[in-house]
């Protein structure tokens, strides 16, 4: 069997950074995704995926990404059932992801390239990817 998925898009907001209960880092952030293809209109439509990391990626991508930044993403896909506060039954498919390769440089207020940017890739530890789930 095989499960994944290599994203390409940019942030829709800055990364989210929390701890488990036992002080595993996890974060959690949104891409835009263009579609291949365009609508009757001509334009292109956008999906807006959920991306998990854990441990170490968790923090590098938080320390680093901000809204607007352009990444490639590679994961798996991962469908949670939950129970709103409410009683509903719900599904949230997201994303898991092992790697995350930044694909642009930071920018200054001023759209100069920023000092120090981050390095061009992280990867989580094949070992460590399975890890307590969090409800959101």
């Amino acid at each position: 069997m095989l499960n994944e998925i290599i994203l390409i898009g940019r942030l829709t907001r800055d990364p989210e950074l929390r701890y488990t209960p036992s002080g595993v880092a996890v974060a959690n952030f949104a891409l835009a995704v263009d579609r291949p293809f365009s609508n009757q209109q001509g334009e292109r439509d956008v999906d807006f995926i959920e991306i998990v990391t854990w441990r170490k990626l968790a923090e590098t991508v938080s320390g680093h990404l901000q809204k607007g930044r352009l990444v490639a993403v590679t994961g798996r896909l991962q469908i949670r059932n939950y129970e709103t506060q409410d009683g509903q039954r719900r599904k949230a498919a997201e994303v898991v992801a092992d790697n995350v390769r930044f694909l642009d440089s930071p920018k200054k207020g001023n759209g100069e390239v920023a000092d120090g940017a981050p390095p061009s890739d992280a990867e989580a530890p094949p070992a460590e990817q399975e890890a307590e789930e969090v409800p959101f």
